[in-house]
């Protein structure tokens, strides 16, 4: 979730078009039906555009939110709090069309795992924490009680990709960590590939490259049995430390490549995801050197990151202009047509918390350098017609870091998993859901 702080350049001349100015309060997202009507399928890429199957080809927006699934339990969180059935409507009567569910290489390694023994191993490693069996678990069974003993964890993956397709929701399927843990920082050992020069064992530990292949292999594949999935991000949150990624990003090109190639030529329907170094913030290698992704052409989607916290100068959001051109400058240039590297780009991670020191509802609800950071990123997204993914729905977690039933207050849905945490952000970013671009 979260990236590593990035100096802003100063303003220059290489930047995607900026937006146009926009009023501060944006309508609603319009209700939705429990069941939305979804493209049709497979969906593919065409110069900075996504577009599905139907002839002529429609433009498709999309409109997502996160979904966590790469902690340590290796399940979508909130199950224990409402029922699958609930969770998936839910989110079709917000609209959103998509939804990037994460997950951690360890899923695909560990087996026909069930949801029970990996509870039973979680507490085990964590002698201090037996409400996570004791409590979570049960909860979870009752709230849905399709989940068996010899229910896998896989197969609580497939049951939400399902029930958010028959939904009408698309789901795009994240590598997000290697080990299943909280993400992101420069000592969890899940940010850089271990055979990539430079290794340290703070940052690339886990990090096993044979093994990542291996487990977006095995996804892909998978993912062929649920018509749901349209898409596959490669890694999250891509990040060197120390020595590392000093040759010119040699192993970036090198392993996103066999990566994008692997994933396609064992699922060829997918888009690809890709995100850029540094957290995904950066893209600006590509304006010298594209990335070869003529194995899976026509498919190719790029993923970029922004928090407030993605900028370090002192209040940038003060300056708008000045964080929108820097947007621009490290990876909105994708969207610029007619180059080698233009493609559809999504901000497939951008957020704040849900609970700030507003006490007199003049930001709606939250801290005040997150109302202006939130404008001035929905009037970059909105001003370029960009795809997007909102991080997150979770409203708390089974477990994250050591903690159980973690109270999540950056998560759209409050603690209970049942309605919106902060009704005003779904106004904050109601301009997004409206398509005012295409080919």
């Amino acid at each position: 979730m979260k990236p590593l702080s990035l100096l802003l350049l100063t303003l220059t001349t290489s930047i995607s078009a900026l937006p146009n100015p926009l009023p501060q309060d944006q309508p609603s997202p319009a209700p939705a039906p429990a069941a939305l009507s979804p493209p049709i399928l497979p969906l593919f890429s065409f110069s900075r555009w996504i577009l599905d199957s139907s002839s002529p080809p429609k433009r498709i927006k999309l409109r997502c939110l996160n979904w966590a699934g790469h902690l340590e339990t290796n399940i979508p969180e909130g199950l224990h709090r409402q029922s699958l059935e609930y969770i998936t409507t839910w989110i079709a009567k917000q609209n959103f069309n998509c939804v990037r569910l994460t997950f951690s290489s360890d899923l695909t390694f560990s087996g026909p795992t069930t949801p029970v023994h990996t509870s039973f191993t979680v507490t085990s490693q964590q002698q201090s924490k037996p409400a996570l069996i004791n409590e979570i678990y049960p909860s979870i069974i009752s709230k849905n009680p399709w989940i068996t003993p010899n229910t896998t964890t896989l197969d609580v993956f497939a049951a939400v990709v399902d029930s958010l397709s028959e939904k009408g929701i698309m789901t795009i399927l994240d590598n997000h960590v290697s080990k299943a843990s909280w993400c992101c920082n420069l000592t969890d050992g899940n940010g850089w590939w271990d055979t990539a020069s430079g290794y340290n064992p703070f940052n690339s530990r886990f990090f096993n490259t044979d093994n990542w292949l291996k487990s977006l292999e095995f996804m892909a594949s998978w993912a062929k049995a649920h018509k749901g999935v349209v898409g596959m991000g490669l890694r999250n949150e891509l990040r060197a430390f120390l020595l590392q990624d000093l040759n010119g990003r040699r192993d970036w090109y090198t392993n996103i490549k066999k990566a994008g190639d692997l994933v396609h030529a064992t699922h060829p329907d997918l888009l690809i995801l890709v995100g850029g170094a540094q957290s995904s913030t950066d893209l600006v290698h590509l304006k010298t050197k594209m990335l070869d992704t003529s194995g899976w052409q026509g498919k190719n989607v790029w993923e970029m990151h922004a928090y407030s916290f993605t900028v370090t100068f002192p209040d940038p959001f003060k300056n708008c202009d000045l964080v929108q051109a820097g947007y621009g400058f490290w990876s909105g240039f994708v969207l610029e047509q007619g180059k080698a590297y233009t493609g559809p780009l999504i901000m497939s991670e951008f957020g704040v918390g849900m609970q700030g020191s507003d006490v007199n509802g003049e930001f709606g609800g939250l801290d005040e350098k997150d109302h202006r950071y939130l404008d001035c990123l929905v009037g970059y997204l909105k001003g370029n017609d960009a795809d997007w993914a909102v991080w997150a729905i979770q409203g708390s977690y089974y477990i994250r870091e050591g903690t159980v039933d973690y109270d999540e207050t950056w998560g759209l849905m409050d603690h209970e998993w049942k309605e919106w945490r902060n009704e005003k952000f779904r106004a904050k970013i109601g301009g997004l859901y409206e398509v005012t671009q295409g080919p």
